[in-house]
């Protein structure tokens, strides 16, 4: 058998990718294969479910505009399958007096990217956060939470109650290229289809490359340590509290969320996970560890942002200091107040120069389309990247056809 299209990675871009393929071409044979044995298993199951605005990204980037949609398309797809979520609303905060320009620049992007932002006094910041301590404050009104793995899992129960077809237990270990068909060699054997799509997450580079792509990239896994408040102390905070990002480091830094099940997150902090799929501070692969620390683009990473590197190690490795960035935002906040919660690795594309990718990137061929970043806010953004990448493999198909 001969699928018209197969999807490599049943995490939520793969999956809000298959759903999409359906609504456009309700007639094709569309395959989606995943090699842990159940859909949302990494980056997708390991997500703080932060429904996330569009407020942080380049006015006209991939990131602004398919966030912004994706924010209202999400919403609206919980409101019609009953998927609990809440649209609480987001603080970003300055607390000190250096950051009050990087504030206002912030609030002139969320404008540039038509969200609803607005600016509040520290009145009303405190009036919405009571323990929260800052100089000035804005609003997204628009940023809420969700569960990301009960989207995910709907997204999946679509697709295949459609015809679709979800292969688990499934690896791709090389793929035979060819202008007629993509074979994808697995260790459950072969699958045969016209056009593969690549979603592969913390592993898409690596997809990519056995598809005979050169993406001149690498995926570095950066792993997220939250700790959680502990129930008597959840009073503490009732929304979504972040500081203003460091424009010197690509994260957004310690901030606090609440989660749909009324848990809160405090964290992450962000640092280099020796393996790909590394949740744990003891997780260590050493060919893979080999493949990054020999990767010129880190070592010139390291050497732009090394001093916010060595801070982001301390907080993992002391909890004293992991409460003080913590205590900026919440002075309230002590070290028996919180306890150790499961981390998350963000798969972030990293360029050999030492760049970051900053937007989603897409590498279209005549019959694959290789996803290599897509790392938050891609899960409030999934269904329109699937849209998107449908639409990208529209236009691509239409111009080497008339070529």
């Amino acid at each position: 058998m001969i699928y018209d299209y197969a999807i490599i990675g049943g995490g939520i871009v793969g999956l809000g990718t298959s759903i999409s393929l359906q609504e456009k071409y309700p007639n094709a044979k569309i395959i989606l294969v995943e090699k842990e044995n159940q859909c949302a298993f990494h980056q997708t199951g390991h997500n703080s479910g932060v429904i996330h605005s569009g407020v942080y990204y380049k006015p006209g980037s991939y990131k602004a505009i398919l966030t912004r949609k994706g924010n209202a398309e999400l919403v609206k797809f919980c409101q019609q399958h009953n998927i609990n979520y809440d649209v609480c609303g987001k603080l970003i905060v300055a607390c000190q007096e250096k950051e009050l320009p990087l504030l206002e620049n912030l609030y002139q992007r969320g404008l540039a990217n038509g969200i609803a932002v607005e600016k509040i006094s520290v009145t009303q910041a405190k009036e919405i956060e009571p323990y929260l301590t800052c100089l000035s404050a804005i609003r997204v009104p628009t940023a809420g939470i969700v569960d990301y793995r009960q989207v995910a899992q709907k997204y999946a129960e679509i697709f295949t109650t459609k015809g679709g077809e979800i292969k688990f237990n499934t690896k791709v270990t090389s793929i035979n290229s060819s202008q007629k068909e993509q074979i994808l060699i697995t260790n459950l054997g072969e699958i045969k289809a016209k056009f593969l799509i690549n979603c592969a997450g913390l592993y898409s580079d690596r997809i990519a490359q056995l598809g005979g792509i050169n993406p001149e990239m690498k995926i570095i896994p950066f792993r997220g340590e939250y700790y959680e408040l502990k129930p008597e102390k959840r009073y503490l905070v009732k929304h979504l509290i972040y500081p203003v990002p460091n424009p010197d480091f690509p994260f957004l830094g310690v901030h606090f969320t609440r989660l749909i099940d009324g848990n809160i997150h405090a964290g992450p902090n962000a640092v280099l996970s020796l393996k790909r799929e590394g949740y744990k501070k003891t997780d260590f692969d050493l060919k893979e560890f080999w493949e990054i620390a020999t990767y010129q683009g880190l070592w010139k990473l390291v050497s732009k942002y090394y001093a916010e590197g060595i801070e982001e190690m301390v907080r993992s490795i002391s909890k004293k200091a992991f409460v003080r960035s913590l205590q900026a935002l919440i002075p309230e906040v002590q070290e028996d107040d919180i306890i150790p919660s499961p981390a998350g690795v963000r798969a972030q594309a990293l360029r050999n120069d030492g760049t970051l990718v900053e937007d989603f990137f897409l590498i279209p061929t005549e019959n694959a389309l290789h996803v290599c970043n897509a790392p938050s806010p891609a899960a409030t953004a999934s269904l329109e990247i699937g849209k998107a990448i449908c639409n990208q493999i529209e236009n691509y198909r239409l111009e080497v056809t008339h070529s």
